[in-house]
């Protein structure tokens, strides 16, 4: 018996040592990645705890998790509120447009790009889409600024040479959601790409020259062999954009909305942070940031299982 159990703990320090030893020598691998699981950690697990506040009355100077328990208090304050509903509204707008908009573009330039033989050129398209990805968004604004001005802008003074009137784009509601989408597209649709880029290398080349000899030509051999190919990619990252789909970019929307916009502009983001940053009313905004999380979480799961049903594809 005693031998038997010597065995085991033989065996189980030889697979610890393995294991060890596995580890010792990838451990420039394990760095790396101790960087984004402590990012994670630190940025993203850690301050959930902060949403106790949404049950709790905060105070300046008082406990970081509150003075006392309110319970649907501010839940009840948002739900009430008007203006909430009307910026929610503006929110989910906004951003099924730009998905809506957005989200096909990336996989068309991809299928473009696929296409080039000429590796010089599809070099340069590639580096010319990529980089509006690093400008900054308080960059990206200005330009827009500088191209869409009534006076100097470049946009207008085309429509002017054309014998049109000047718009001030910026100023005017019904301009602003076109305005915000164009930019969006234009900023990523070149880092969209890539990811297509990259599931479009993993196709079997034999599945194309089968499709040739069967009389197909490119346009039916991107329908039937390209897009089946990419398709659990395009489906994936669908699901992960429609769990945003209440996440607008703060800063964006910050930089660009006016007086004259606000009823087409200011979304759940700029909302919170006047409410919260500019009005001090923490506990409010932690209220409608949890209950903006709830609603992301919601969807996801529903188009999660949706496209489990329909496409076999699914993230869990």
């Amino acid at each position: 018996m005693s031998t038997d159990l010597c065995k085991i703990n033989q065996k189980k320090n030889t697979k610890w040592q393995m294991k060890w030893k596995k580890i010792k020598q990838d451990r420039v691998l394990y760095l790396i990645l101790l960087i984004p699981i402590i990012y994670l950690i630190v940025f993203k697990y850690v301050p959930m705890a902060g949403n106790i506040l949404a049950f709790r009355k905060f105070k300046i100077g008082g406990s970081m998790f509150g003075e006392r328990w309110v319970g649907w208090k501010y839940f009840n304050l948002f739900i009430k509120d008007s203006y909430f509903w009307q910026v929610f509204k503006n929110t989910f707008l906004l951003s099924v447009l730009n998905l809506l908009f957005g989200f096909p573009i990336p996989i068309i330039l991809a299928l473009l790009l696929n296409e080039v033989k000429n590796k010089a050129g599809k070099r340069v398209v590639q580096t010319l889409t990529y980089l509006p990805k690093f400008l900054s968004t308080v960059v990206v604004v200005s330009m827009l600024q500088t191209l869409l001005s009534p006076s100097t802008g470049a946009i207008n003074s085309i429509l002017q040479g054309l014998g049109f009137d000047s718009i001030y784009f910026l100023n005017e509601s019904s301009w602003f959601r076109p305005v915000y989408i164009i930019s969006d597209i234009w900023q990523f649709m070149g880092w969209n790409s890539i990811l297509y880029l990259t599931a479009l290398t993993s196709i079997d080349p034999q599945l194309y020259e089968a499709a040739a000899i069967d009389g197909a030509g490119r346009w039916k051999q991107t329908l039937h062999v390209t897009l089946p190919g990419i398709m659990p990619t395009i489906v994936i990252t669908l699901i992960l954009s429609t769990g945003s789909v209440l996440s607008v970019g703060f800063e964006k929307v910050l930089l660009l909305y006016t007086s004259n916009t606000m009823d087409v502009a200011d979304v759940i983001s700029t909302y919170t942070y006047r409410m919260g940053i500019v009005n001090s009313q923490y506990s409010y905004t932690t209220a409608v940031g949890l209950f903006q999380g709830v609603i992301n979480l919601f969807i996801i799961t529903a188009v999660n299982k949706i496209s489990k049903k329909t496409t076999e594809t699914s993230l869990w």
